[in-house]
């Protein structure tokens, strides 16, 4: 099977992906081992609409702090909508388990920055968060203890050195299956994946069959 299927369509995907779920995993390796970090993240962007630059910032007692200070070199990753898929779904119960999924990962450089750009790091990402939120906070409202916690903590920005996505959301499935699929996720309360696999498979109806688990099947491909 060909890799190509899975991939990104434009760079819109992405930005979507890491708007919906900013929290990314930070993985590097230092001198005492592996280690990786959950933080929320803020992408930057270039003109062509593909990241350039991811800002966030540790807490200064993570020990991964000082690995990065050794090796800058690290692996962002992001997992978006994602679920199993269950063969109980389907009418043809030859069908194998399987998950859909959208991923993405960058692979950076990082640079740890002063406390200016901490803090306006620190006000940006309040600001993505809090939107359009009724009663909106904003970090002014922390007064002095807003820089006390910003001592607690150390901003970067790294650099996007590669760019590397995976979209497996249906592609792949005869259109009996993917209907099927799609039923079975509606049923379950799967919106979002619903949703990303309609997106990525524009034209194939959205209409599923009605699941009868008694009814024989001839068999077919795999997922």
């Amino acid at each position: 099977m060909s890799s190509h299927r899975f991939d990104a369509r434009d760079a819109q995907d992405f930005a979507d992906l890491v708007q919906a779920h900013p929290l990314a995993w930070i993985s590097s390796r230092g001198p005492d081992g592996p280690h990786a970090t959950p933080l929320p993240l803020l992408v930057e962007y270039g003109a062509d609409g593909r990241p350039v630059a991811i800002e966030g910032h540790f807490a200064r007692a993570n020990p991964q702090v000082a690995a990065l200070r050794q090796d800058p070199e690290a692996l962002v990753l992001w997992l978006g909508a994602q679920g199993y898929v269950s063969p109980s779904w389907m009418q043809d119960r030859t069908q194998a388990p399987s998950w859909n999924y959208a991923s993405a990962q960058c692979r950076v450089r990082v640079a740890f920055v002063d406390d200016q750009a901490l803090h306006q790091h620190l006000d940006l990402l309040s600001r993505q968060h809090e939107g359009a939120r009724p009663c909106a906070w904003a970090s002014a409202e922390m007064g002095p203890r807003l820089h006390e916690l910003a001592r607690r903590v150390v901003g970067f920005r790294a650099e996007v050195l590669e760019l590397r996505q995976r979209y497996k959301l249906g592609q792949d499935e005869r259109d009996d299956v993917y209907a099927d699929i799609l039923t079975g996720l509606r049923t379950g309360g799967a919106g979002e994946l619903q949703d990303w696999m309609c997106r990525f498979n524009p034209g194939r109806g959205p209409a599923a069959t009605t699941i009868d688990p008694h009814a024989a099947a001839d068999p077919g491909d795999e997922p």
